[in-house]
């Protein structure tokens, strides 16, 4: 595969590009069809993230998602992938909120989802459902509400803990209520995974990525992620506002070992090539992997260099499968970290961190790179953040967030 590259001049948008298409690749259909709006990977919540079983036994459970496109039907998808035994859902109404951060909605908005026509529906374990179209028009960048009724908790709960965004659950059947007051409040979203929309929205871009992507320091129901700012841009534009973002962070996740949810490799065919309506994906993932591998001792030269070569794998395993669907594989380069107390980092830790990064970078890999290293470094200690972008010597700040998808070129987008 030739590629070719130009370097943006200017810092705030200091970019390493890479133009076409992978081989095979084919841009956004303009055919009318089903587009991921919105998602969040799954994972089972830590035991300080997870509801009480008793919490979600007989009750109502609203949750309120920002969709990236609009439509003029939406559908959502339900959630058991993690759950051990059937679940079930006897009622599931959407509906516009009144506001982001309150349980209360627009009753003249609510409409009940069915399945397979039928109002309920059991989830098998391991699987997610998705329910029949619903006419109800949703805008760019706009919220829904989605209430479930629950009879029974589940076994093992299905969540994504860094929802960064307030969920609401209440004792007993209340899904069509305009208000849910004296709701109990989590800032998690649970057995939720995804809504669809059909009309204007043509193609969806897949963030797949750790706590950087999922937003660690943004405040609940701001949605102030990075991907956040990266949908208002395509949306600003006429050339990509028919393109919308789905954000499959989850904190802590690696590339290649379980922990904060399955690592990147096992979820890619879930979080990425099931998602719908999939054109384009960034990855933006290592971190975690280059920081666990040090943090509680130091590791041997044999470690650290089978680390890069099986992360570097793991990547071209991404760009091969995505590139066989039809999917532009945009790669990011992994941002600096020295500064952080968490996994004390040492110059072997760089190094690493340098060869995975020039990997990236090197043509006959992504089809396109994302240089977020080069944007947020440090000028005199590229090792750190840039401490305009800095929060923690780990994760940007909101600062630093902004600066990312600003600096993002919309013609990667442009096909």
């Amino acid at each position: 595969m030739i590629q070719t590259r130009r370097t943006l001049g200017a810092l705030a948008a200091a970019l390493l590009i890479v133009s076409p298409f992978a081989a095979g690749a084919q841009p956004p259909s303009t055919k009318t069809h089903w587009v991921g709006s919105w998602a969040a990977s799954q994972q089972v919540p830590e035991p300080q993230n997870a509801l009480a079983p008793q919490d979600l036994a007989d009750a109502t459970l609203r949750q309120i998602v920002r969709l990236t496109g609009g439509g003029r039907q939406v559908r959502v998808r339900l959630s058991n992938v993690h759950g051990t035994a059937p679940l079930r859902f006897a009622s599931v109404h959407v509906a516009k909120p009144l506001s982001v951060s309150s349980p209360r909605i627009d009753v003249a908005t609510d409409h009940a989802a069915t399945f397979s026509g039928q109002t309920e529906v059991v989830v098998p374990a391991g699987a997610e459902y998705l329910s029949d179209p619903i006419d109800l028009s949703v805008a760019p960048l706009s919220d829904l509400a989605i209430t479930v009724y629950l009879p029974a908790s589940p076994e093992r709960q299905t969540s994504h803990p860094g929802s960064r965004a307030t969920s609401y659950v209440l004792a007993g059947q209340h899904v069509a209520d305009a208000d849910l007051p004296g709701a109990k409040t989590v800032d998690h979203w649970f057995a939720l995974s995804g809504v669809d929309v059909v009309g204007q929205t043509r193609g969806a871009v897949v963030v797949l990525g750790d706590s950087i992507t999922d937003g660690y320091g943004v405040a609940p129901n701001s949605n102030l992620r990075w991907p956040d700012h990266l949908a208002a841009r395509l949306q600003a534009s006429a050339k990509t506002r028919h393109l919308s973002v789905l954000n499959q962070g989850i904190g802590g996740n690696r590339v290649l070992r379980d922990g904060s949810g399955p690592n990147a490799l096992a979820r890619f065919e879930r979080d990425v090539l099931s998602q719908t309506g999939v054109a384009y994906l960034i990855v933006l993932e290592g971190v975690n992997d280059l920081g666990v591998l040090t943090r509680d001792a130091p590791a041997t030269p044999e470690a650290h260099a089978a680390l890069v070569r099986d992360m570097t794998g793991a990547y071209g395993q991404m760009i091969e499968r995505a590139g066989a669907r039809g999917i532009k594989a945009i790669g990011a380069t992994i941002l600096p970290y020295a500064g952080s107390a968490y996994y004390h980092p040492t110059a072997v830790n760089e190094a690493d961190r340098q060869a995975i990064n020039a990997w990236i970078r090197a043509p006959g890999h992504f089809d396109a790179v994302i240089d977020f290293d080069l944007l947020m470094r440090d000028p005199v200690k590229p090792e750190r953040l840039n401490a305009a972008y800095d929060n923690d010597g780990l994760h940007p700040s909101m600062a630093g967030y902004k600066a990312m998808a600003d600096a993002i070129p919309l013609s990667l987008f442009d096909h």
